[in-house]
């Protein structure tokens, strides 16, 4: 079993809890076979595995907490965590208990939060598959929670912005798209950035489209000026493919600034890059005469 949680800051995953109980209350302490923690996955899927805690020593009716990766406590449990990141705690029994009889981890009774707990099922010998808890009728969150030490220095984000135009020169009363990319250098990751674009005035915008890599997240579409809440991870970019047209009669350079604000309690010990600015100027136009003129 295991519950997918989310980080509330910048920092480290320094210790699991597992509230553990039989229907007397007054089982033996127990060793099971493993907490694992992993990346997020695709729910109900864990992620690549960050921590094994292995032969995790239980006592029942109580919240037990594990802030050692060995039973020495000699190897301290770190995983790094960014803000918003969700990661997944799961338990492994050493044998499937039995229902009503052996303790397992409890579940709470104010209802189950959807995606995010899930059971290792084996469908058939040696095959396991997982699956949403609530898909199997399951009602309740398993009590499993994570502690995260946040980080108290300074957060820093290098976010840093770039613009390029398509064609590089414009013709009135033709198309011209942008291309705009926002990127996180690091070495923290920038969950609340606000990226704002005010396009020229004789500049029509037919709409824009935004995607992420590296776990950034954008909105996926809009149309008019671009005012966007982004989540960037360290290494992590959006890109916004914007189309629209010059307006006809348009003359002289066309000046077109994208600037992406850090926020979320991260700053950016580099603003010089937070604004990029492109001047996209006329085609050339070249006269032809015809014969008799000079």
């Amino acid at each position: 079993m295991a519950s997918w949680l989310t980080s509330p800051c910048n920092g480290d995953l320094r210790a699991v809890q597992i509230f553990w109980r039989s229907p007397s209350g007054t089982s033996a302490q127990s060793i099971q076979n493993a907490i694992e923690i992993f990346r997020s996955g695709s729910f109900p899927n864990p992620g690549a595995l960050a921590a094994t805690i292995g032969g995790p020593v239980m006592t029942d009716a109580v919240l037990n907490e594990w802030r050692f990766l060995d039973e020495n406590q000699v190897i301290p449990l770190q995983v790094p965590v960014t803000a918003n990141e969700t990661f997944v705690v799961a338990f492994q029994f050493a044998a499937v208990p039995t229902p009503s009889v052996d303790p397992s981890v409890v579940r709470d009774v104010d209802g189950i939060t959807a995606n995010r707990n899930g059971l290792l099922a084996e469908i058939s010998p040696g095959n396991f598959v997982w699956f949403n808890s609530a898909s199997l009728g399951l009602t309740g969150d398993w009590v499993i929670r994570g502690v995260v030490d946040c980080a108290v220095g300074p957060q820093l984000a290098d976010v840093g912005v770039g613009i390029n135009a398509t064609p590089t020169q414009y013709s009135a009363g033709q198309a011209l798209a942008y291309t705009i990319v926002i990127n996180n250098a690091g070495p923290v990751a920038s969950p609340s950035t606000t990226v704002v674009d005010i396009f020229p005035a004789a500049y029509s915008v037919s709409g824009w489209t935004c995607s992420g890599t590296g776990g950034a997240t954008c909105s996926a579409s809009g149309s008019g000026n671009i005012t966007d809440f982004v989540s960037l991870p360290v290494a992590g970019q959006v890109s916004y493919s914007v189309s629209g047209t010059v307006l006809v009669g348009t003359t002289g350079a066309l000046t077109n600034s994208v600037t992406a604000v850090v926020g979320g309690g991260v700053s950016d010990p580099l603003s010089g890059n937070n604004t990029a600015t492109l001047v996209t100027d006329p085609a050339s136009t070249q006269f032809i005469f015809g014969n008799g003129f000079e």
